[in-house]
């Protein structure tokens, strides 16, 4: 019941956290100047709309006007510059498969790396196994991902010619995003945001596993006639891995935020790039439903990162006292 009422407290805590976030943003967008367009067949059509969506009413009163037309007919707005006169909504889920599919892929190459590289330098404390990962974890950790995204173009692209400058090539030549082809033209950004990721699930790992590894129960199984690698393998890793799968949970966010670079640099037409077309192009509805998008997957993460303790260790239960 405890566990109920937590899961409550934290959505409703999560829609207020995110009504407040859109409201800040809301008011700095429509804040901005607009642009009419040059066409003079186009205006009329786009003054009748703008007066729909209230644009030329004081802000409260427009976003009040926003938030009907989102709650009783799922209206984001509308694109004038980014799509003209095409629902903000579409033009964001039209951006969600290549942002999706580098985020994901680059997920699943960095956690198997991260957590066995963590796993062996736990291992080989203090040895010199230990010494040269901890020393790359830390150079890596520190190295923001679009450093790491001009070097593998450097190398990987102008040096080699292994992999293609960009993914918008292939996109506007009608490919599909499940294609081969379309996956090998996204190893690139999916290299450049998963060396931060490896280096924080090392060093994460690499700490709870060596901290395990000198407990108290460590040394009652090894007493039992366990070897070493039998207790590591039924006590030590599965004790570890409590913290460790949250945090992978969270490392999903720390990815789809690094996303908005890599994706300028690589040219992916994603949501991340969309993100900044609509600030620089004053395109106010769709970097409305992007913000949202972003601030509702980073706090809903939040959300399942805590409630994963308790799923992942029935002797943690949220909001017990």
């Amino acid at each position: 019941m405890k566990m109920t009422k937590y899961v409550i407290k934290r959505i409703l805590l999560m829609i207020f956290v995110l009504f407040v976030i859109t409201t800040i943003c809301f008011m700095l967008i429509r804040a901005l100047p607009r642009e009419m367009p040059q066409k003079e067949s186009e205006k009329q059509a786009i003054l009748e709309r703008w007066e729909a969506l209230g644009y030329n009413e004081p802000l409260l009163k427009q976003y009040g006007i926003y938030l009907k037309n989102v709650f009783t007919e799922g209206d984001f707005g509308t694109s004038w510059a980014i799509q003209f006169r095409v629902d903000a909504l579409e033009v964001l889920t039209s951006r969600l498969a290549p942002t999706v599919l580098i985020n994901v892929y680059s997920l699943l190459f960095s956690i198997p790396i991260g957590i066995l590289l963590g796993i062996y330098a736990a291992i080989r404390k203090n040895r010199w196994q230990d010494t040269l990962i901890s020393t790359s974890v830390m150079i890596f950790v520190s190295v923001p991902s679009y450093v790491y995204a001009f070097l593998v173009q450097y190398f990987l692209y102008f040096k080699l010619g292994w992999l293609p400058m960009d993914v918008s090539s292939l996109a506007d030549a009608g490919g599909s995003w499940f294609s081969w082809k379309m996956f090998h033209s996204m190893i690139a950004p999916v290299l450049a945001l998963s060396f931060g990721s490896i280096a924080g699930l090392t060093r994460f790992t690499r700490a709870e596993l060596t901290e395990t590894l000198t407990s108290d129960y460590m040394l009652l199984a090894r007493t039992k006639g366990l070897t070493h690698a039998q207790a590591t393998a039924r006590h030590a890793l599965k004790n570890a891995m409590v913290p460790i799968l949250p945090t992978i949970i969270s490392s999903f966010v720390g990815i789809l935020g690094g996303s908005f670079i890599i994706e300028q640099i690589f040219n992916v037409p994603g949501v991340g790039k969309l993100y900044m077309q609509s600030i620089n192009l004053f395109d106010y509805d769709v970097f409305m439903v992007d913000c949202i998008f972003y601030t509702g997957i980073g706090l809903l993460a939040n959300i399942l990162v805590d409630l994963s303790y308790g799923f992942i260790d029935p002797r943690i239960r949220m909001g017990e006292k």
